[in-house]
């Protein structure tokens, strides 16, 4: 598919802008939600917590989409997504994270939800939450640094 250079533009727009959605709620969720759990403090973790799964759904969603509906849209100039070996790496890596989130990062999310909801009025923070707060910054570092590795192989194109 050759596409106008018009549309082209609009793509690389499309793209960007998912991009920069998708790395900017990760980047600052994780380092919120950080400083959120540092303070030990129930309410600010409950209203913390509710709001990483709120601004993944918005956000971290919305930003896939378009990184993916524009990207996919765009390769055919590089003879599909599997054409170039940077267009490759970049995409596995990014299904590397999606993985991450997905198996990982989601259900704890949805679980420490659940689990601030008894506390988000004060009282005793689970332990439960904590071993699950370690899970989800070990692998959300991970979740973090690949994205940023991917936009180094979309851009460099080594």
């Amino acid at each position: 598919m050759n596409l106008e250079p018009e549309t082209q533009s609009l793509l690389k727009l499309v793209h960007l802008v998912g991009v920069i959605i998708f790395l900017g709620n990760i980047t600052v969720t994780a380092f919120w939600k950080t400083v959120a759990d540092r303070t030990k403090e129930p309410k600010t973790i409950a209203f913390s917590q509710r709001l990483v799964t709120l601004t993944d759904i918005v956000f971290t969603f919305v930003g896939v989409v378009l990184i993916l509906v524009s990207g996919y849209l765009m390769a055919e100039k590089f003879g599909g997504v599997t054409g170039q070996g940077w267009l490759r790496t970049g995409l596995e890596l990014f299904s590397v994270t999606a993985v991450i989130w997905v198996v990982v990062l989601i259900p704890i999310q949805i679980k420490q939800e659940f689990l601030a909801r008894g506390f988000k009025d004060g009282g005793t923070i689970p332990a439960l939450y904590w071993l699950l707060s370690k899970v989800w910054l070990i692998a959300g570092s991970l979740a973090v640094i690949l994205p940023f590795v991917t936009l180094y192989f979309m851009v460099i194109k080594p």
